[in-house]
């Protein structure tokens, strides 16, 4: 077997040719924060992997959870053990789920998620993490109701990757051009991946999840666009709303600097009497991060 030693001459020798990048398995490392003793806040990462892609009806067949520790400054100073647990959906899986995770139904008989120790780590936290928390929040929510309401953050769309030089926001790819690989599609590396990224330093210096809890952290409003006529779809669309068709409305959530010059859109836009709407304007929620990405 290859030392070390000559693995790091075989990928300096590679990668000094510039025609090659050598790609590392992902390893999480203890972290080396220069002031642990400084006061922190906890940190849960949350994924999920499940029967569906509808997460207000699919089945949860995988829970991953890791604690953190992090400073006010966005440090991580410290990882917890990894919490995994399979659960038993009571049927047959989709193909295309078990091809996309590699579980089979197998390996899910008779398995379930300890509620009480998943609840518990939860509910320790100041934040529940997770990089599509749209989607993970009402999964973790309906299983474990004892830990709803909590403060969720989503480090895919409440990050700028773009702006940290990220061609895209897929974990992925995050990692991929961050010069890692690891076990996609399964929640423990998934949540592994996610604290990866969280480290992220950008050039200012600024950690992604000090960035992550700023943004996360921020109250805003959820506008939905009541009586909207059928024939204005495409520009709320291209606006920035999504259909909800549990409501039957279109909604959007802004920050709380943005709702004026929203309004305004919204009444040259929708509710103009040219645009034939039914309502006479929108109704507008107060929204924070114990609301947000809850169904």
């Amino acid at each position: 077997m290859d030392s070390e030693a000559d693995l790091s001459a075989m990928i300096g020798t590679l990668e000094a040719t510039g025609r090659f990048r050598v790609l590392r398995r992902l390893q999480l490392a203890e972290p080396g924060v220069a002031r642990i003793d400084a006061p922190t806040k906890i940190g849960v990462v949350v994924d999920t992997e499940t029967t569906g892609i509808d997460p207000t009806a699919c089945k949860i067949i995988e829970l991953a959870m890791r604690r953190i520790a992090f400073t006010a400054q966005g440090e991580i100073a410290k990882i917890g053990k990894p919490y995994s647990w399979r659960e038993d959906p009571g049927e047959a899986l989709d193909p295309v789920i078990a091809k996309l995770t590699g579980l089979t139904d197998a390996d899910l008989a008779g398995q379930t998620i300890d509620t009480d120790i998943a609840s518990e780590l939860l509910r320790s936290s100041d934040v529940v993490i997770a990089h599509n928390a749209a989607f993970d929040r009402p999964c973790v929510e309906r299983r474990l109701p004892g830990a709803a309401g909590l403060p969720w953050a989503c480090s895919c769309y409440e990050i700028d990757w773009l702006e940290r030089g990220f061609a895209g926001r897929a974990l992925g790819a995050l990692l991929t051009e961050s010069g890692w690989f690891f076990g996609a599609h399964r929640a423990g590396g998934d949540v592994d991946a996610v604290i990866a990224m969280l480290q992220h330093v950008a050039p200012d210096g600024r950690t992604s999840l000090s960035e992550l809890i700023e943004n996360a952290s921020q109250p805003g409003w959820l506008i939905r666009a009541l009586g909207a006529h059928f024939d204005v779809r495409g520009e709320l669309r291209a606006h920035g709303y999504r259909w909800d068709a549990t409501e039957k409305t279109w909604r959007r959530e802004v920050r709380a600097a943005e709702r004026a010059s929203e309004e305004a859109w919204l009444a040259s836009a929708v509710y103009a009497p040219s645009r034939r709407p039914k309502a006479s304007g929108p109704s507008t929620t107060p929204i924070d991060w114990r609301q947000r990405y809850a169904k």
